[in-house]
């Protein structure tokens, strides 16, 4: 693991292979994006992100999250190591945004303070894409934004391909959802089982 801020590490599986390097750091919580959750170790605060070294994996979501976590180890003095497998894609886009939230700085700037820090970091084509768009937000996730709409929508239809050719006649106004008064926000469902497929706002 290597250090990015005072009281911030980054690095990969490996680095919690030794309780007493994590200790010597002061590392007091650990923050593993993976698509396992890891062993538990003894005296440390953990948060799992379940996630996959893959463009289409979502990461925006929990990056609010991750920051929280990563900021309340820190204002209580300690240290905190963000890690993924590799160490080089999922926990960097982690302590990039982070840097972005706390920091002021542009989603470049932040990426480049991380790299500067491990050269061998590179995150993937999608989650460089989140960040962007974490960016456009203002550094904060919000799910009544447009820009995060669409980005769900993308994620949904990534997933589904066949959603692509989905003809708008399966979609139906929830009838429980409608009211008279002008700017409503309206959800739709699946006509045949009622999911709530999508919302529109005015």
């Amino acid at each position: 693991m290597v250090p990015v801020l005072p009281g911030l590490y980054v690095g990969g599986a490996e680095s919690c292979s030794s309780p007493e390097s994590l200790a010597a750091a002061g590392v007091v919580a650990v923050l593993t994006v993976d698509a396992e959750e890891p062993p538990a170790v003894p005296g440390v605060r953990a948060l799992h992100v379940r996630a996959r070294d893959e463009p289409g994996a979502d990461l925006l979501s929990r990056l609010d999250d991750c920051a929280a976590f990563i900021g309340a180890a820190r204002s209580d003095g300690g240290a905190v190591l963000v890690r993924c497998q590799a160490g080089v894609s999922r926990s960097v886009a982690v302590v990039t945004a982070y840097l972005m939230k706390t920091e002021g700085l542009r989603w470049e700037e932040a990426y480049a303070v991380v790299k500067a820090a491990k050269p061998d970091a590179e995150v993937n084509p999608g989650f460089q894409g989140q960040l962007k768009l974490y960016e456009a937000m203002g550094c904060a996730v919000d799910s009544s934004s447009v820009l995060y709409k669409r980005y769900r929508l993308q994620m949904l239809t990534e997933r589904y391909p066949e959603l692509h050719d989905l003809p708008r006649e399966v979609f139906a106004v929830d009838p429980t959802n409608i009211c008279q008064t002008p700017n409503t926000e309206v959800l739709y469902r699946c006509r045949k089982c009622r999911y709530q497929t999508f919302y529109i706002s005015p």
